[in-house]
């Protein structure tokens, strides 16, 4: 396409340019340098499964990747080049810092040092590099879908071991290093559970149901119908070979979410009616079932109903776990339970925070998030494109608390949600395509077909 540019003598007030719905499609953006290369390197760590010996460590290609990154991803945050410090960024380094001292607390400062670096590194260090590189729609864009053509070189290998049970992506990966462990389960409807490069097939459902939401919006803006679908539809059958209820719910939430948006698109107050219709359901649940929200949600959603009593009992003795440690929690030790819940497993991310860290560290948590995820949500005079992937990252968000409540995010599924939140963050700091009389100029034709607008500039 041919870029079009408008100049206006020095001499001469500016006129703001007249846009026909018939020149639209033939003007572009600035040349569009696509995803940095730290990015693509993490990107495809979180997907290799290699346990790479180091020393006394075990560096997963991720972590090395944010290990080399993290230093010049911090200086460029400090500088305020990845936009303006924001409370959000502080208190998720006040959580990790937290988390630290915590560990230090409960086990002693030398077996604290390797967890708690660790820890940092991947929280801390996935989102720093998001916020450093993931900086305007063509870098949100360009991320989610490199992410979604991953799952595509993926999507081979998980089939043949969604219908043989068999591990060919560990087993080929695992002749050059050392992989994770490989999981073995029982199969469901007479297939397999497929486990993929992660530790745990719910780990992979999550991973891969993450995307819908982020897929459905960039993809529309990228590709034709067809390679939209095509996309959309990668994703959804990714997260079902896992076989597992919680990604399945969280898909089943984004689609709820995307249709309600769709179906309301011209009323504006659709979201505060979705709350109002969320808090009537919550107190429906709660004066009219002997079981809290929390309770029902975990007993309710699994595909098996042993799976969902053995949440409730992890909730039960999680929370007293809690009351006896509420400051620094219990770090990296075992929970009091009863000697026939045999498993240490605690399917609650929200649960193994205060667990862990205590109430001080899951609040910082949550007050993080929620006050950057607040704060794109009330953010005014976004352009088309700009809105459309809010609310994509945003219903993207909601799945992760939905999930979290029946999953733990660990190792490359905790690194992915820091990565994915703050890959929301440019949005607060988007101006959109101002021409100098300060009038923005909207994305869209006349006519609905997406444009994209090259920078007006004057010479001298």
């Amino acid at each position: 396409m041919t870029t079009v540019h408008r100049y206006q003598p020095v001499d001469r007030p500016f006129r703001k340019p007249e846009i026909s719905a018939q020149a639209a499609p033939e003007m572009v953006a600035q040349p569009n340098h696509g995803l940095a290369l730290p990015v693509k390197l993490f990107l495809v760590g979180l997907v290799l499964p290699w346990i790479i010996p180091f020393g006394s460590l075990n560096l997963s290609a991720y972590r090395i990747v944010l290990l080399v990154a993290f230093v010049p991803c911090s200086v460029l945050w400090m500088q305020g080049r990845a936009g303006r410090i924001r409370l959000p960024d502080l208190g998720l380094t006040l959580f990790h810092l937290w988390a630290a001292v915590g560990l230090v607390v409960v086990h002693g400062i030398g077996p604290a040092i390797q967890p708690g670096g660790m820890l940092f590194i991947e929280g801390m260090g996935s989102y720093l590099m998001a916020r450093c590189f993931i900086r305007t729609p063509d870098d949100f864009r360009s991320m989610v879908m490199f992410v979604s053509k991953l799952l595509v070189c993926l999507l081979p290998f998980c089939l043949y071991e969604w219908l043989t049970g068999q591990k060919p992506l560990l087993t080929i990966l695992g002749t050059i290093f050392p992989t994770v462990e490989i999981t073995r389960m029982y199969p469901r409807m007479g297939l397999w559970r497929v486990q993929g490069p992660f530790s745990h097939s719910i780990l992979y459902g999550v991973f891969c149901a993450s995307l819908l939401a982020l897929v459905c919006r960039a993809s529309s803006f990228r590709y034709n119908g067809f390679t939209a679908v095509f996309f959309t539809s990668v994703v959804v059958g990714s997260a079902v070979l896992s076989m597992s209820s919680a990604p399945i719910a969280g898909l089943a939430l984004q689609i709820a979410l995307l249709t309600w948006d769709r179906l309301l698109r011209g009323f504006p107050g659709r979201w505060k009616l979705l709350w109002a219709v969320a808090i009537l359901g919550i107190g429906a649940i709660e004066f009219g079932s002997n079981q809290t929200p929390a309770q029902f949600y975990v007993s309710h959603f699994t595909f098996e109903q042993q799976t969902g009593w053995y949440r409730m009992w992890i909730w039960e003795y999680g929370t007293a776990s809690v009351e006896r440690h509420p400051i620094f929690g219990i770090g990296l030790g075992d929970w009091m339970r009863p000697g026939w819940m045999v498993s240490d497993s605690i399917d609650n991310f929200w649960l193994i925070l205060a667990m862990r860290h205590g109430i001080p560290g899951v609040t910082l948590m949550v007050l993080s998030w929620f006050g950057l995820w607040f704060a794109i949500a009330r953010r005014k005079v976004l352009e088309p494109v700009v809105a459309s992937y809010r609310t994509a990252y945003l219903i993207c968000m909601a799945s992760f608390v939905f999930v979290g409540a029946t999953v733990h995010f660990w190792g490359a599924t905790y690194a992915w949600f820091f990565f994915l939140g703050g890959a929301g963050a440019w949005i607060l700091d988007s101006r959109g395509h101002e021409n100098p009389s300060g009038r923005t100029v909207s994305d869209r034709a006349a006519g609905g077909a997406p444009m994209r607008v090259s920078r007006l500039a004057a010479r001298r």
